[in-house]
């Protein structure tokens, strides 16, 4: 790596970390009673989205500050989809999936999360999903996300259908004109937002990669 690509690098990274610290504390500050009206409004989304691609849906459960809530999980498994739900491996790579089988059967796992008791489907698992929902702290116009650092989603969406969309779920002011990005950054398809609704990203009418 030539000087100027690792003081480039440098910049990214360092631009990265301001931008989460800064997304962060815009969430902090947001009311619990507006968070709870965009997880209901999120949820609805999630639902008449998945309604149009079918499922397996691979999603997550939020935790904390992130937007939405773990009823949209439970709405997309009541709608009668096939949810899948990411299980963090030992040892940092792909991500694992499980099937969610209700709030009962969910454990507390690493970072926070929580994850399915079930039997483990390996990483592969995500292959079979026709919708694909991604945490992130931002998006951009051109797709660019931006997680919080551990590079276990841009390990993971490389094994998704080139013709799945990768949904971000926000709130409308984390969609943005333009983020830093490493070209380890895997790009999304589209945002979820609470106000705006199913959003395309990438400036491809039909939702495709860039």
């Amino acid at each position: 790596m030539t000087a100027r690509a690792n003081r480039t690098e440098r910049a990214v990274v360092a631009a990265k970390v301001e931008w989460r610290a800064r997304l962060l504390a815009a969430r902090r500050a947001v009311p619990p009673h507006v968070r709870a009206e965009r997880a209901v409004a999120l949820a609805h989304s999630a639902v008449d989205l998945a309604a149009t691609t079918g499922g397996p849906v691979c999603a997550y459960l939020p935790v904390g500050i992130e937007p939405g809530s773990p009823e949209l999980v439970a709405a997309l498994h009541a709608a009668g989809h096939e949810v899948l739900l990411p299980v963090v491996p030992p040892v940092p790579g792909p991500l694992d999936w499980a099937r969610y089988d209700g709030p009962a059967a969910t454990a507390a796992g690493p970072l926070g999360l929580r994850e399915p008791t079930g039997p483990r489907l390996g990483p592969a698992a995500v292959a079979t999903a026709r919708l694909v929902l991604v945490p992130a702290l931002a998006a951009d116009r051109r797709g660019r996300r931006l997680g919080r650092g551990g590079g276990y989603y841009d390990r993971t969406l490389p094994l998704v259908a080139d013709d799945v969309p990768l949904v971000v779920v926000l709130n409308d002011d984390e969609l943005v004109d333009e983020l830093p990005a490493e070209p380890h950054d895997r790009r999304v398809t589209a945002a979820l937002l609470a106000d705006a609704g199913h959003t395309l990203l990438g400036g491809d009418p039909l939702g495709n990669r860039s």
